[in-house]
C-alpha cells in the first residue's frame, strides 16, 4: 500500500469515475424476479441547486443499495428529475426574469426545459461527486415524452374507471401562483393579524339578541372576523342552535355594512361559539366551513376575490384593490361610519401554499378531481400492508387519510406541466378523451380524435388549457420505472420490467408522506390493484447545529460543496449513517471529524495488516488456528450477523457504531497489537522454532495470526463498504486485487468492484465467547503492566496467576506474553479494600456545622472517626452520605503484584 496518509480527494475522484466508466452499478436484469430489488427513489424537484438534505437522504438509500447488492440481489437504483409544474415554472421565471403569462404554452415550456436542463446537469455532477451507486443508465424526467404518455394514460384510465370527475366547485387557490392547489399542498402558518368586531344591522327593526325589541339598532349584532375584506362576499350569518342568547336572530335578516346586501340569519351546528361573539358571517369563500354552508343551505354565490388576489366588481369602490390593501381601506371606512366596534391584535393559524407561503383563497372554477373520500379505508389497509421504517411513521400516513376533507384536485392553471388529454364540445361540454395510441398530446396544438361530438354531433371543440398537478405524475414513479404502458394488441396495460413492481423500497422524507407517498399508493392501487412497494423508509430532515431548520433567510444553510471542501465524502457518509431513521439530524462537524478519524484508522490498520501478511491467502484448517484467533473470527462472525441485521432493519446508526467499536477496540487496539507481536517475534527467530517459553505445538503461531489477520481484514472491508464506499474500494483493490489501485488500468473483464462481491458468509469457527473476552483482557492487562514498567513486550514473566475463566486460552496467553508458568484459578484472591481518604463536600458541611468544621477535619486527618455503610461519625457529629465521599483502594497482600481487568484479576510475579 502507498506510504503516508490517505489522500481522500484523489482516491474518491478516481473511483467515482471508474464506477461510472465501468457502469459498476448498472441494472443487469434478472431471470428470477425474486432476485431483483427495486428502489423507488424520490426525484428531486428542479427548483435550484442540490442541498444537503438531498445528500443525506440519498446516502441512506445508497447504504441500502450497496448492502443489498452484497446480499446477492440485483439492485435497480434509478434517478429522476421532477421538472414539471410550479417549482420549475417559478425557477424559470426567476432565472429569466419573465412571467409565464407572457408566452404561448409551448414556447414557455421550452424555456422551462432549457433552464431545468442546466440545473439538472449540475444536479447530476453533484450527485456523482458523492459516488452514489445510482444506475445512471436509468434516469428519467417527469416532463419527458415517455413520462407524459404514462401520466396521460393514468388520467384516461382513471376517467374510464369512473374515479375522476370534472366539476365547477370551490377549489383551494393560490393567488400568488394563480392556480388551484390540492389540500396536501397547504400548510398551517402562525401569523400576526387583527380581530375586528363589526356591527351588522338587523333588517326592518328585527329583534335583537336577548329578546329585547327595543335594542334593535345598528349595533343589533356583532360579527368578529379577521378578514373584513370578505364583507362584500357575505351571503349569510350563522348562530349555533344551542346559543340561547342569540336564538331570536334565527329567521331574521342582517344588512352588511358598507356594501348593503341583506342576508339570512340561519342556525347551524358548525358555528364555533368560543370564537368572537359566537355569531359568524358566511362568505363565499373564506374557509372550508363556508363551502359546507354554501352547499348545505343553497346560498347565493358572491365572489369578491379573483385569481390574482384582487377584489372583483361585487366589492364596489374597492374593485381592483389587492385583498391586503382592501382590508385596511374597509377597516378605515367601517371606523368612519361607526361600524367598527373593536380591533385587537391576535396571532392565529393561516392556511398557506407550501410553495410560496401565501395565504390561500377559495375560488369557484371548473376543475378535475380524483375521488378519494369514498375509499379512505382501502388506502389505509394498503398502508398497513407495507413495512414501515420506522413503524411510528405509519401514524402520519394514517392521520393524513383520516383528516382528508377533499377529493384530490389535479387541475393546475399553469403553463409548465403535462397537458390534460381532453377536449370539450363547444355546444354541450361533452369531454372527449385522446386515443391511447396518440399519447402524449397537447390539446392546445393537437386536434381532437373525432370530427364531431359523440353526444350532439357538434363539430367545434374547446381544448383543455389546464395542466396536471405535479403530484399526479410523480405519484406514478413505480409505474414509470417498471415501464407501464398500454398494449393495443392485448388491449390492456403491461409492464416492460414486471419484476420491478411492486417496488421493494420507497425511501423519502417525512415531510412528503401526504404528498408523494399517499398519492403514489392511490394511483398505483387504482391502476393495478396492488400496493406499490413492500417497504417504506422515512428519513428526517437535516437541521443546523442548534437543531433549527435550515433556511436561506436565516443564513444557516450548509451546501454539499461546503462540506466536501472540508471533509472526505466517506466522512459525510459516516455522519449520515449516524441517524436514527425517521428522526431529524443536526449537521455537526464533530460527526464528520469522527468519520475522518475512522478512515485514517482503517487506512493505517490496513497498511499494518499488509506488512504482516503474505500476498496470497494461507490454507489453514480451523484446528490449526490458535484459540485466540478462533475467538476473533467467531466474534467477527457475530458482529457481521449483527451489522447485517441492523442494516436489514434500517437501523443504520446501530450498525455503524457497533462495527466501529468492534473494529477500533477489539481488532485494532487489542487483537492487531497482539497479532503484530506474534508475527514479528516469530519472524525474528526465523520461524523455525518456538520462542523461549512457548511450546513446540505453537511453532505455526505466526501463520495462524497471519491467516486470521487477512481473513478478518477482508471481512472488515466488506462490512464497512456500504458506508465507507471509496476507501474500502481503494484498499480492496490494492491488497486483494492489485492493478487498479497501483495505477495499472484493468479492463472491464478484469475489474471486480468490492461492491459487487458477496457479504461475508460466517466462517463457522467456534469459540468460547466469555473465556476469549477474559483472555483478551488478561493479555491487555499484561501489556499495560510491561509498558508501565518500561519492559519490552517479549520480556519473560516468571509466573502469572489468573483469577477468572480463560479455559482453552492458557497457551495463547503464555505464548503471547512470554509467561513461563501460568495458572488459572476460579476463586478470587484475598483483596482488601482500604480507605485512603475522605473528602468533605464543603458546600453542605460548611453551612451545617460552621465552626466545628476544623474539628471534623482534624478527626479525619488523625483517623479518629467511625465509618459506617452510609454515615461518618467524627468530632461528635454524624455526617450523612451527601456530606462526604470515601476514597478506597484495593490492595493485594500476597506474593506478586495485582493487575485488575474488568473480567478477571491477574497476579504477576517477575
Amino acid at each position: 500500500m502507498p506510504s503516508g496518509p490517505y489522500d481522500a480527494d484523489a482516491v474518491e475522484e478516481k473511483w467515482q469515475q471508474r464506477w461510472l466508466d465501468d457502469e459498476t452499478y448498472a441494472y443487469q436484469g434478472v431471470e428470477d424476479p425474486d432476485t431483483a430489488f427495486a428502489i423507488d427513489t424520490p426525484p428531486p424537484t428542479v427548483s435550484g441547486s442540490l442541498h444537503w438534505g438531498h445528500v443525506y437522504g440519498t446516502v441512506l438509500q445508497d447504504i441500502v443499495a450497496r448492502f443489498t447488492r452484497m446480499q446477492g440481489q440485483e439492485v435497480y437504483y434509478p434517478f429522476g428529475y421532477d421538472d414539471n409544474g410550479i417549482a420549475s415554472e417559478r425557477l424559470t421565471e426567476d432565472e429569466l426574469d419573465i412571467r409565464h403569462q407572457e408566452f404561448e404554452r409551448r414556447e414557455f415550456q421550452q424555456k422551462c426545459r432549457e433552464v431545468c436542463a442546466g440545473f439538472e446537469e449540475e444536479f447530476t455532477e453533484n450527485m456523482q461527486s458523492f459516488g452514489f451507486s445510482i444506475d445512471w443508465n436509468n434516469t428519467y424526467r417527469t416532463i419527458e415524452p415517455r413520462v407524459q404518455r404514462i401520466s396521460q394514460l393514468s388520467f384516461i384510465d382513471l376517467y374510464e374507471q369512473g374515479r375522476e370527475y370534472r366539476k365547477r366547485a370551490p377549489a383551494i387557490w393560490c393567488p400568488e401562483c394563480e392556480t388551484a392547489i390540492s389540500q396536501v399542498e397547504t400548510e398551517d402558518d402562525e401569523q400576526e393579524s387583527h380581530f375586528h368586531d363589526i356591527a351588522f344591522e338587523l333588517v326592518d327593526g328585527g329583534e335583537a339578541p336577548g329578546g329585547d325589541p327595543d335594542a334593535a339598532s345598528q349595533e343589533a349584532l356583532t360579527i368578529s372576523t379577521t378578514r373584513p375584506e370578505l364583507l362584500p362576499a357575505c351571503v349569510a350569518v350563522f348562530v349555533h342552535p344551542e346559543d340561547e342568547e342569540n336564538a331570536t336572530l334565527v329567521g331574521q335578516e342582517a344588512k352588511i355594512p358598507l356594501f348593503g346586501q341583506e342576508v339570512p340569519i340561519i342556525e347551524d351546528e358548525r358555528v364555533d361559539r368560543e370564537t368572537g361573539s359566537g355569531i359568524v358571517m358566511c362568505c363565499t369563500f373564506g374557509d372550508q366551513t363556508d363551502i359546507e354552508w354554501y352547499q348545505a343551505h343553497d346560498l347565493d354565490l358572491r365572489l369578491a376575490i379573483d385569481e390574482s388576489g384582487h377584489l372583483t366588481e361585487v366589492a364596489d369602490e374597492y374593485e381592483g384593490m389587492h385583498a391586503s390593501d382592501a382590508r385596511e381601506a374597509i377597516v378605515s371606512d367601517l371606523r368612519a361610519v361607526d361600524a367598527l366596534l373593536d380591533r385587537r391584535e391576535i396571532t392565529h393559524t393561516v392556511n398557506v401554499h407550501e410553495r410560496c407561503g401565501v395565504g390561500v383563497e377559495f375560488l369557484v372554477a371548473d376543475q378535475w378531481y380524483v375521488e378519494l373520500l369514498d375509499r379512505t379505508d382501502e388506502y389505509l389497509d394498503a398502508g398497513r400492508e407495507m413495512d414501515w421504517y420506522p413503524e411510528k411513521m405509519f401514524s402520519r400516513y394514517k392521520h393524513w387519510i383520516e383528516g382528508l376533507q377533499w377529493d384530490w384536485c389535479i387541475s393546475r392553471q399553469r403553463s409548465s406541466g403535462i397537458p390534460f388529454p381532453v377536449w370539450y364540445c363547444e355546444n354541450c361540454d361533452e369531454a372527449v378523451m385522446a386515443e391511447k395510441a396518440d399519447l402524449p398530446v397537447d390539446p392546445l396544438s393537437d386536434d381532437p380524435p373525432v370530427d364531431a361530438c359523440p353526444a350532439c354531433d357538434h363539430e367545434e371543440f374547446v381544448p383543455e388549457d389546464d395542466v396536471l398537478d405535479t403530484w399526479a405524475t410523480s405519484s406514478l414513479t413505480p409505474l414509470i420505472n417498471a415501464g407501464w404502458d398500454w398494449d393495443a394488441e392485448s388491449e390492456g396495460f403491461e409492464m416492460e420490467n414486471p419484476e420491478l413492481f411492486p417496488m421493494d423500497l420507497r425511501p423519502q422524507g417525512h415531510d412528503i408522506i401526504s404528498f408523494w407517498l399517499f398519492h403514489t399508493v392511490v394511483k398505483c392501487y387504482e391502476h393495478t390493484g396492488e400496493v406499490p412497494f413492500d417497504a417504506v423508509m422515512i428519513n428526517g430532515m437535516v437541521l443546523d447545529e442548534d437543531r433549527r431548520k435550515m433556511s436561506k433567510s436565516v443564513g444557516n444553510v450548509v451546501t454539499p460543496a461546503e462540506v466536501t471542501a472540508k471533509f472526505p465524502v466517506d466522512a459525510a457518509r459516516f455522519w449520515a449513517a449516524g441517524s436514527s431513521i425517521g428522526d431529524d439530524l443536526p449537521y455537526q462537524e464533530k460527526g464528520l471529524r469522527a468519520g475522518e478519524k475512522l478512515m485514517q484508522k482503517l487506512w493505517n490498520a490496513s497498511k499494518l495488516v499488509d506488512s504482516l501478511t503474505p500476498d496470497e491467502d494461507l490454507d489453514l484448517d480451523e484446528a490449526e488456528l490458535s484459540a485466540l484467533d478462533r475467538w476473533l473470527l467467531a466474534e467477527l462472525d457475530s458482529e457481521a450477523e449483527f451489522v447485517a441485521e441492523m442494516l436489514e432493519e434500517r437501523q443504520f446508526s446501530k450498525a455503524r457504531d457497533s462495527l466501529r467499536s468492534f473494529f477500533w477496540g477489539t481488532f485494532c487496539d487489542d487483537y492487531l497489537e497482539i497479532a503484530k507481536q506474534r508475527v514479528r517475534e516469530e519472524d525474528d527467530v526465523g520461524g523455525s522454532e518456538a520462542p523461549a517459553g512457548q511450546s513446540e505445538a505453537s511453532a505455526s503461531d505466526a501463520d495462524s495470526a497471519k491467516y486470521t489477520l487477512r481473513t478478518a481484514h477482508k471481512r472488515f472491508l466488506k462490512l464497512f463498504a456500504p458506508v465507507l464506499s471509496h476507501i474500502t474500494e481503494e484498499i480492496w483493490q490494492d491488497q486483494y486485487v492489485g492493478g487498479e489501485a497501483n495505477g495499472e488500468s484493468l479492463s472491464d473483464d478484469e475489474f471486480q468492484s468490492l461492491h459487487r462481491t458477496a457479504w461475508p458468509e460466517p466462517t463457522g469457527v467456534d469459540a468460547d465467547h466469555d473465556a476469549g473476552e477474559t483472555a483478551m483482557a488478561v493479555v491487555g492487562a499484561l501489556r499495560r503492566y510491561k509498558s508501565e514498567r518500561q519492559l519490552p513486550l517479549n520480556a519473560e514473566l516468571e509466573r502469572v496467576t489468573v483469577y477468572g475463566d480463560v479455559s482453552g486460552f492458557e497457551n495463547d496467553i503464555r505464548n503471547v506474553m512470554h509467561v513461563r508458568e501460568l495458572e488459572a484459578k476460579e476463586e478470587a484472591p484475598e483483596v482488601e479494600s482500604v480507605t485512603t481518604g475522605i473528602d468533605l463536600d464543603y458546600s453542605v458541611v460548611g453551612p451545617e456545622y460552621g465552626a466545628d468544621v476544623p474539628e471534623i477535619e482534624e478527626g479525619i486527618e488523625n483517623g479518629e472517626y467511625d465509618l459506617g455503610e452510609e454515615t461518618l461519625t467524627v468530632a461528635g457529629h454524624e455526617l450523612g452520605p451527601a456530606e462526604f465521599t470515601v476514597e478506597r483502594e484495593r490492595r493485594y497482600s500476597g506474593d506478586g503484584e495485582l493487575v485488575e481487568t474488568e473480567d478477571a484479576l491477574v497476579v504477576v510475579q517477575e
